[in-house]
């Protein structure tokens, strides 16, 4: 299956999925804690499950992870499989707020080949392929030019950016992690840093989309994100531009 074709497929899904999710909002739906208390919607079940369906009856040979899909560890059988976040950003979505994602990733031996993240309120569909660039609503984006942490835009914890020894910068968040990321590939930000823990669903399809626009993403030791190991999880995130990446690096090392 030519990569182009699980992208268009992964855009498709993710606008209908995208349609699912700005109707909930407008209309209003029953939410809940899971366990450990992070908050659940409606919407993200009714997502998750328009998403499952179209896009493993579309691929029946890849493998499946979602955040609000019981991991039953069948997808480590899988060199290819979909991770999937329904809504990235419920918090977000919960407040009313436009800051909230659909996203989906394909990933391949531990590392994405395509995804795509929709900000389905404000209509912005980020997407990406390995060696194809990365785009959004069919323009092409790139990381902004910044290389030097005073001054930058900066995506994260304004409570620990804000405190020494980080130099002054613009500081703001966004609820949904994948967004974060998208927006660094754009340029509307310079960088966003996480030093807690991640699940692969919030970061797999913006991964790809940020190296695609020229951007580097690692954990805070600098290291590769891995996916779809038997643990989804990443234990923290920097992404930046190059020159920007390799001072934050440094900054947190320090």
């Amino acid at each position: 299956m030519a990569l182009s074709d699980d992208l268009a497929l992964l855009e498709a899904a993710c606008r209908a999925g995208g349609e699912i999710a700005r109707r909930r909002f407008q209309e209003g739906c029953k939410s809940w804690s899971k366990q450990g208390g992070s908050p659940v919607t409606e919407a993200d079940l009714e997502v998750d499950a328009y998403l499952r369906h179209t896009l493993t009856q579309a691929r029946p040979d890849y493998g499946w992870l979602s955040e609000e899909s019981v991991d039953d560890r069948k997808r480590l059988e899988y060199h290819t499989l979909f991770i999937v976040d329904p809504i990235d950003g419920t918090v977000a979505f919960l407040k009313g707020r436009a800051h909230f994602t659909v996203c989906a990733a394909v990933v391949r031996d531990g590392a994405p080949v395509a995804g795509v993240v929709y900000n389905p309120l404000l209509d912005h569909l980020y997407k990406a392929q390995v060696g194809g660039g990365a785009f959004c609503n069919d323009a092409p984006i790139h990381v902004s030019a910044c290389h030097g942490l005073a001054g930058c835009a900066m995506l994260g914890d304004r409570t620990m950016l804000t405190a020494p020894p980080w130099p002054p910068m613009r500081v703001e968040t966004r609820n949904s992690v994948a967004y974060r990321v998208t927006l660094v590939a754009d340029g509307s930000f310079d960088a966003t840093v996480s030093l807690s823990a991640k699940r692969d669903w919030d970061l797999a399809a913006a991964d790809v989309i940020l190296q695609e626009a020229g951007g580097l993403i690692t954990d805070r030791q600098g290291a590769p994100l891995v996916y779809n190991r038997a643990d989804a999880v990443q234990p923290s995130m920097v992404a930046a531009g190059p020159a920007l990446h390799a001072q934050i690096i440094s900054q947190l090392r320090q």
